[in-house]
């Protein structure tokens, strides 16, 4: 069970305790609703309340942020995953190249999500943050309850949440810097296109080395956009090595194609202190 824990102080005095979940852990209304149908979920002084109740000064206020129900349907497969970040409310995973997030029920080749049920168990609700592509390799933030995964998710594309990426592409980026700003649709089958009618989408890049034919960058994405990094550095015309669904002509390893993501940095939902994790 994970709880978050509130002594009442001067300032927050005649509010609610609806008042109190939204303004201090800024749950969201249909969470707030939900906790009254679970027994304990907010107690007061150790008590069960009503969400309308009114803590007096020096009350201690304690919710339950537990996943109610659910859990992860993804057939249980040992595999030695390995972690940077683990606390009770969110991990940092370092994914392997090669490795899916989400997976076959019955089993088959490991994913992410066969790995975490064999590792945390079933009852584990799993919820990826920032999902990496099957090719994509490095950190990856998973929370390990749906309301932490909602924080992290609405700061995911603002200067709360930053990720950054090391790509290796092919022939020689002519600038030291640039952004690229091109939207991005859907195109056929899985693949996403440059396309004006698309969402908005902002790549920005460093070059770290020139070799004779591909340069390896540096990349911080400001929007989240399905294959995004693939699908820009295609458009100019540097597709990723080994990315053969966006033009590479040939392959990196039998892996996946060289994108890695490298950095991360983000607030803790719970905590508030800053988390930052580099490759």
């Amino acid at each position: 069970m994970k709880r978050l824990e509130l002594t009442i102080e001067q300032e927050q005095r005649g509010l609610s305790v609806a008042q109190l979940l939204r303004r201090r852990w800024h749950m969201a209304g249909g969470f707030v609703s939900s906790l009254k149908f679970r027994e304990g979920a907010i107690l007061l002084n150790g008590e069960g309340v009503r969400s309308n109740a009114v803590p007096r000064l020096g009350d201690v206020l304690s919710v339950d942020i537990s996943d109610a129900g659910g859990g992860n349907e993804a057939e249980p497969m040992e595999y030695p995953l390995r972690f940077v970040y683990e606390d009770e409310y969110l991990a940092v995973l370092d994914k392997p190249h090669g490795m899916a997030v989400h997976g076959s029920l019955s089993g088959g080749e490991c994913t992410v999500a066969n790995a975490l049920a064999y590792l945390w168990g079933r009852e584990q609700s799993f919820h990826p943050v920032n999902r990496l592509d099957r090719g994509t390799g490095g950190l990856m933030v998973i929370a390990r309850c749906g309301y932490v995964h909602d924080r992290l998710r609405n700061a995911l594309h603002s200067e709360d949440f930053v990720r950054e990426y090391e790509a290796v592409c092919e022939g020689s980026v002519a600038q030291d810097y640039g952004r690229i700003t091109l939207p991005i649709g859907k195109g056929e089958g899985t693949m996403r296109i440059i396309d004006p009618a698309g969402e908005s989408a902002d790549t920005e890049y460093w070059v770290l080395q020139r070799q004779e034919s591909s340069t390896r960058l540096r990349l911080r994405l400001h929007t989240g956009r399905t294959h995004q990094i693939r699908v820009h550095l295609s458009a100019l015309g540097h597709p990723l090595c080994g990315d053969a669904l966006y033009g590479a002509a040939q392959p990196y390893d039998d892996t996946g194609f060289a994108l890695e993501s490298v950095y991360v940095r983000f607030t803790h939902p719970v905590s508030g202190n800053t988390v930052e994790i580099a490759k």
